[in-house]
């Protein structure tokens, strides 16, 4: 199964599509939001994604216990304004920054929060739309972003089997089939043991869809070992220096870790390469080295092949070992000396096709 992305086609087969998540890490300063997306080119970044909200479009500017965080994470104590009033990406800089990216030729796309940022991200003419977690149950929204007929990747952080297929149907019920889910811990930053990586192809099997990994934990291990389960693309958060912090800076990676993540996922790639039994020219070379027939100690001509005089060893110039047993008892056909490899001249058969020994 493939899907255009933009100008590349993902899917089975094709090196896994890198995503860079620039969210809050820009820390209000738009030079720095227009270096991370030349930074993330420069670490081998796909794409840069974006987030598309203001705090009034997200949320209300309200203290009660409903809207302060305290549930054991980075951000307790403040009210959720307060945090998405410190982690939103200007509208006015993103259709700058778009402009940045296609000069790069680094794609960029957005999280849209509601339909009035679908509506905007279109006037910059995204290529695709990203559902974050938090809004996988949010129908009407994924329905109307699935509208424009758009790719639409799915994060499924906090998403049961149901609320998936909910999703799922969604896309599909407005004639969008281009669907991608991305297996997800919704935990800030997520501990690896929670990562359950081998969801991702069950993800692809269950739904009929690509599947692939937004990540949260720490390091490169889990995005490398999702390669390996068929992943079509990684997230993760990146971030140009930690030192500039804001509410993300903990779990993201810094330029040096997000190269090191780009190479080992391509390495990654390389290793599990095509299902192939056909040997490489240099691995067929080295068969040399494997072990065959040879004679090891001396033997006069009618003398029988035994297992003192005939062995199986290194190197791979004699006959295979799989015919020991047909050449033990046989005679030899003249004087030979000990080292030399056997092969069927030097045998005497009862049966003059040789090969049916």
């Amino acid at each position: 199964m493939h899907i255009k992305l933009g100008n590349r086609e993902i899917g089975d087969y094709k090196p896994a599509f890198i995503i860079a998540e620039l969210s809050a890490n820009h820390n209000h300063d738009y030079r720095i939001a227009e270096e991370s997306i030349k930074a993330a080119k420069d670490a081998g970044a796909d794409a840069i994604k974006l987030q598309t909200y203001t705090p009034d479009t997200i949320t209300i500017d309200c203290d009660n216990e409903y809207f302060r965080i305290n549930h054991d994470t980075l951000w307790d104590g403040k009210t959720l304004y307060e945090l998405y009033g410190e982690a939103y990406t200007p509208w006015e800089w993103q259709p700058k920054l778009k402009k940045v990216a296609d000069e790069l030729d680094i794609m960029l796309f957005s999280s849209p929060f509601d339909n009035s940022a679908v509506d905007f991200l279109e006037t910059i003419d995204v290529p695709a739309y990203k559902i974050a977690s938090f809004e996988i149950t949010d129908l009407p929204l994924i329905k109307y972003a699935a509208s424009k007929g758009k790719p639409i990747i799915l994060s499924t952080g906090i998403a049961t089997e149901f609320d998936i297929e909910d999703a799922v149907k969604a896309c599909r019920s407005v004639g969008n089939n281009n669907i991608i889910l991305l297996k997800c811990t919704s935990a800030y930053p997520a501990p690896i043991s929670e990562a359950n990586l081998r969801t991702i192809p069950d993800l692809a099997a269950r739904f009929g869809v690509l599947s692939g990994l937004s990540d949260h934990t720490c390091g490169i291990v889990s995005p490398v070992v999702a390669i390996s389960q068929g992943a079509c693309i990684i997230e993760k958060h990146f971030i140009t220096d930690k030192s500039i912090g804001g509410p993300d800076s903990s779990f993201s990676l810094d330029m040096n870790e997000f190269k090191e993540m780009v190479q080992a996922i391509r390495d990654a790639e390389m290793a599990l390469g095509d299902v192939n039994y056909t040997l490489s020219e240099k691995v067929s070379k080295n068969r040399i080295f494997a072990r065959s027939l040879f004679i090891t100690r001396d033997v006069k001509q009618g003398d029988l092949f035994t297992s003192e005089n005939l062995k199986s060893i290194r190197p791979g110039y004699g006959l295979s070992p799989k015919y020991i047993d047909a050449v033990i008892g046989k005679h030899a056909a003249i004087d030979i000396a000990r080292g030399t490899p056997l092969n069927w001249d030097l045998i005497i058969t009862e049966d003059s096709d040789k090969g049916k020994l």
